[in-house]
């Protein structure tokens, strides 16, 4: 269905944020906000496998439909949130195909990455806000502060949630810290688009 929908800008908030998109919390802002809620999936995978060993198809349906509507209606009040308090917003361009083929898969589904970054871009262009996504390589490793790569990595280093950079002292947390350096992606890709448009002048 196509239809016309008039644009209602938003009054510019003169603020901008970087997103990191994760598990543990579907979405850590820059400004140390976050956003996240229960595992649907899980709070409701009892009663579903119940229904699929009953064969209660109706039921089956039903429960498939509450937890996709309970994830939508979340998704939206947080991307709205978002939407109305910053006038640019960067997002890390996680992929979480890769992720469904691991043990993580459940919880990468339930996250909906693809719907909550989907949301945040129409809502942009709606209200008039910018929305990019860039590349998040080094963003969990990267001293926001001195930009040195000297945070934890490899898979043993997943679980440190806080660290210290040993080169300027700073103090991290992972998730926030990736979102600032995120922030920082975005500023540097807008940058190079703005010189690209110089050059070509």
């Amino acid at each position: 269905i196509q239809c016309e929908i008039n644009k209602t800008h938003l009054p510019p908030t003169g603020r901008e944020v970087g997103i990191d998109l994760g598990l543990k919390t579907i979405a850590t802002l820059s400004d140390n906000t976050k956003s996240d809620r229960e595992n649907i999936t899980k709070k409701y995978e009892k009663k579903l496998a119940s229904a699929q060993r009953a064969n209660k198809t109706r039921l089956i349906k039903t429960i498939h439909a509450k937890i996709t509507n309970t994830r939508r209606d979340w998704a939206h009040k947080e991307t709205t949130k978002i939407i109305e308090n910053n006038d640019i917003i960067v997002v890390g361009d996680v992929n979480s195909l890769n992720l469904k083929k691991t043990n993580l898969a459940k919880s990468v589904s339930d996250a909906g990455w693809f719907q909550f970054k989907s949301l945040l871009a129409y809502k942009a262009i709606r209200f008039g806000g910018e929305y990019m996504e860039v590349k998040e390589n080094f963003s969990t490793v990267t001293c926001s502060t001195c930009l040195n790569k000297t945070g934890p990595r490899g898979l043993s280093a997943l679980g440190v949630r806080e660290w210290t950079c040993s080169v300027c002292g700073s103090a991290h947390s992972r998730d926030v810290n990736a979102a600032k350096n995120i922030l920082r992606f975005g500023h540097e890709s807008l940058q190079g688009v703005q010189n690209g448009r110089c050059q070509k002048k």
